[in-house]
């Protein structure tokens, strides 16, 4: 039977129209970054719960979740009406395998997310792990619109301390934004884009690829990794890419 905390809202930012990130504090369960918890509220009598990735690295104070409020959506936009002082419940015991220690070596680590599910790799990247593990690592984010790139704070801290084995890369779907490519990651993956602004190749040789997103997005890079002769990477088997299906 799931164990749920009391824990207390600590800060709440909006970063766009129906994106917003909650800091809480409750004592749950250490926790290895790419991991899950989940949230939730009492609505009409019952317990509505959602699985929400951690944002912040294991070793902060505050736990942080990243989210887009779904107007129709059971939970989210209860969450996001929620303020600094208000409670919610977290599950004590952190669940999930999305993390790198499930993952083979290799010497170029990408990491492609949509939407929010950029949360769960700010989370490994502000560990030890990655950097001690890959000799470079690349960070894709793709989103519909240019104030959606959110967290650049944390990007801009991670490019200085890792200097060229950081590679950020932004892409907008629905608007031309400077310093971002445009399109889905799938063109800019097939027509090359991608890996001339990452500066590294997506070769089965050295590349293992993270993917965490919506799954029309995972569906399609997982494909065309596929046609590159990649295959997915299994507990039994080691591939070249591992996928998350981002809640």
């Amino acid at each position: 039977m799931e164990k749920w905390l009391e824990g207390r809202v600590m800060e709440k930012r909006l970063w766009s129209d129906n994106l917003y990130s909650l800091r809480l504090r409750a004592p749950v369960d250490p926790f290895t970054a790419g991991q899950f918890t989940r949230l939730a509220l009492e609505i009409d009598g019952e317990r509505v719960a959602r699985p929400y990735s951690f944002v912040n690295p294991p070793q902060d104070d505050l736990l942080e979740i990243y989210f887009n409020k779904v107007e129709s959506g059971p939970l989210s936009p209860r969450l996001a009406a929620l303020e600094p002082g208000d409670r919610v419940w977290v599950s004590a015991r952190p669940n999930g395998f999305f993390t790198l220690d499930q993952l083979p070596d290799c010497e170029n680590l990408w990491m492609i997310a949509s939407g929010t599910a950029l949360g769960v790799y700010l989370s490994i990247l502000r560990t030890e792990h990655p950097w001690q593990r890959f000799n470079r690592i690349v960070l894709v984010h793709n989103v519909r619109k240019g104030d959606q790139l959110s967290y650049s704070e944390e990007i801009t801290t991670l490019k200085r301390q890792y200097d060229e084995r950081f590679r950020y890369i932004p892409i907008t779907s629905r608007e031309q934004v400077d310093g971002a490519l445009h399109g889905r990651v799938l063109a800019t993956l097939e027509d090359g884009r991608l890996e001339k602004h990452a500066g590294v190749l997506l070769t089965t040789e050295q590349s293992h690829v993270m993917l965490c997103g919506n799954m029309g997005m995972i569906r399609e890079v997982s494909q065309a990794l596929e046609v590159r002769g990649m295959r997915k990477h299994r507990k039994k088997e080691a591939g070249h890419y591992t996928i998350e299906k981002y809640h």
